[in-house]
This record gives structure tokens, sequence and C-alpha cells, in this order.
């Protein structure tokens, strides 16, 4: 019978290796098709949920910055033409850099409140409150 080590050895030996950089967050790639002259994303809504900010709310800001009529498909987003996923990646990394990461600590830890009339992102891990704008 093998002894503790070696069944340690073949249990480390099967276990997958991740290709992490270290960091606590990272974005996930968009991964979608075209059909037609249209994009088709498939995981918009895992990417809402990851970054925790309202679909409708990132749907808008991509739909203005790519420059094109996006909507809702049941579970995947409808761009009304052709956009490379080399074009929506910074996209969404911009998001996430303007509406996402505290601009103090730069964690993602992040909410948006409404303060009168002003949005505020409010980081959760050091307290920090810095005005975003409201116009996408």
């Amino acid at each position: 019978m093998a002894n503790y080590e070696e069944l340690l050895e073949e249990a480390f030996s099967k276990v997958k290796k991740t290709d992490s950089t270290g960091e606590r967050f990272e974005m996930p790639k968009v991964e979608g098709h075209f059909e037609g002259k249209k994009t088709i994303i498939t995981n918009f809504f895992t990417i809402a949920s990851y970054i925790r900010r309202e679909p409708e709310h990132f749907l808008k800001y991509l739909s203005r910055e790519l420059a094109t009529l996006a909507t809702i498909d049941k579970e995947r987003i409808v761009l009304n033409k052709k956009v490379s996923s080399k074009e929506i990646n910074p996209k969404i990394e911009n998001y996430v850099r303007e509406f996402v990461l505290c601009k103090q600590c730069g964690k993602p830890d992040t909410e948006i409140i409404k303060e009168d009339r002003m949005s505020v992102m409010n980081c959760l891990a050091c307290g920090a409150k810095q005005p975003i704008r409201n116009k996408i």
C-alpha cells in the first residue's frame, strides 16, 4: 500500500493548474457569434452578474460605445452590426474602469447608488464615494 506522501503527490499531479495571474478580479472575455449582419453575445448576463451591475446600464453603455442598436433576446444580446470581440472587450474593460473599480483602492467591491439627483459609486471595501456620470 502506498504511503501518504505518494498519494498526496499523485493527487497534486491530477489537479488542474490555473492560468491565473494572481489577480482577484479577472474579466471574462465576451463570447458570441455572427448571424448575417448581426452580432450575438451569448455570455452578456454572465459578465453583468460578474461585475455586479444592472444589465440595462451595462447594455446602454456598450450600445453607445459601439454605436449600434443592442437588444435583449432571451439570454443573449443582439447587436445590429458585425462587431468583433477585439472591439467589444476593450469597451467592457473601459466600463469596468469607469463604473466598477474604485478610484481610491482599485477594488471591484463597489455599488452605484443615487444620492439626491447624482449617481455615486460607493466602495464597500474602503468606504470611498465618487460621483459618476449620469448620462451614458
